[in-house]
């Protein structure tokens, strides 16, 4: 048996295991594709932090690859497209079918377990380009041939495939939205890992178990973002609670990017299950792959991004990206471009944080007197 719900990335109802059932406040990610080194450093991180023991060897709950080469298992995604089917739109609304809608007799869910060997290569096509490069190629907007760094964590989805496809019910949401794995009701039928399309969802062989990231929730209780945000060295990433559709704050910086500007987009939507990490798509990918990833706002979205400069509260609120380690529940805007700032305050609104919008730029004397040596880098 399915139910109606209202999925607001595709502008339209469709099938779930589960009546709808909204947090007030959802935990969510916004990643700036255009900023990403992949320096790994996030992976690391959350590997350090949560899967670095027994039979955790092949976890990567957090990796980032590069497209249009590198899947983290093997072709996850290009696999479950195939399966899809056609994934047509109008407009902003989707006509094709979800993976909850598209399920083969006698499955709930459209999916597949990858095999073991699949999880063995999370570096595969790192830095490949789209094809070889050309004699008389040149650099432009978009690239000829080109690639991009696309960040992935668990996306503590609104209709979780995860949570539809376990028979045992050992995955539940917490009140802010995110999405666990009760260990001691889970019996390792591995159905959380087929139904997951991210396959976000990994089996432990140690304990006969599936763990996935878990949002570093012990650290968000207490106000502070998560371990991959905040040790992200090319400050791409913002962690915050998005407010329902209908209760848009436009103070919130999650609800501003991704309700009001529409500059970030969830990845894959027409898979169904509403996530909630959203990215800034690339500038320099073409746009039909751009729509395939990230639906069809993409183009806006790049233009909004090339032109933010002309956007005082949107240049101002990507300053604010990884300049504190602490949750922003609210934002502000003092000032010009030139010499305003950008201000986060926290959940009781005192302030936590405040960048320029604009960096200063330091010129120092060449010589300096004061210890008789001349520099070599003056600003």
């Amino acid at each position: 048996m399915s139910h109606k719900v209202h999925n607001w990335q595709l502008n339209r109802e469709m099938d779930y295991i589960y009546p709808e059932s909204r947090p007030d406040k959802q935990v969510a990610w916004v990643f700036d594709t255009n900023k990403c080194i992949a320096c790994q450093t996030c992976t690391m991180a959350c590997k350090n932090a949560w899967t670095s023991g027994k039979g955790q060897e092949y976890m990567w709950w957090n990796n980032v690859e590069t497209k249009p080469w590198g899947f983290y298992p093997l072709g996850w995604d290009v696999k479950l497209l195939e399966k899809l089917g056609a994934q047509n739109w109008d407009g902003d609304t989707y006509e094709g079918k979800t993976i909850f809608e598209t399920s083969e007799t006698g499955e709930k869910i459209t999916g597949y377990v990858p095999d073991k060997e699949d999880f063995s290569y999370p570096n595969i096509g790192e830095d490949e380009v789209s094809e070889l490069v050309k004699q008389g190629q040149y650099i432009k907007i978009p690239h000829q041939p080109w690639m991009f760094y696309l960040a992935r964590i668990c996306n503590h989805c609104t209709y979780p495939g995860c949570l539809g496809g376990c028979p045992r019910k050992a995955i539940y949401k917490r009140d802010e939205g995110t999405v666990l794995i009760d260990q001691k009701r889970c019996r390792g039928y591995r159905e959380c890992v087929r139904a997951c399309p991210y396959k976000k969802s990994m089996f432990r062989t140690l304990t006969g178990k599936s763990e996935k990231c878990i949002a570093c929730y012990p650290a968000t209780e207490k106000g502070e973002q998560t371990q991959c945000v905040q040790n992200c060295i090319g400050k791409i990433r913002m962690f915050g609670f998005k407010n329902q559709p209908g209760k848009i704050d436009p103070k919130n910086p999650i609800d501003y990017l991704v309700h009001i500007k529409k500059i970030a987009l969830p990845l894959y939507p027409q898979f169904g299950t509403e996530p909630n990490v959203y990215y800034i798509p690339p500038i320099n990918t073409p746009e039909s792959f751009n729509k395939q990833l990230f639906g069809p706002g993409a183009a806006k979205a790049v233009e909004m991004y090339k032109n933010a400069i002309q956007d005082k509260s949107l240049v101002a609120l990507l300053m604010l990206f990884g300049c504190t380690g602490k949750t922003v529940y609210s934002f502000e805007v003092q000032g010009d471009i030139e010499t305003g700032h950008c201000i986060g305050y926290d959940e009781k609104g005192e302030e936590i944080v405040r960048v320029p919008i604009k960096e200063p730029i330091i010129i120092r004397e060449k010589h300096d007197k004061e210890r008789n040596v001349n520099r070599i880098s003056i600003s």
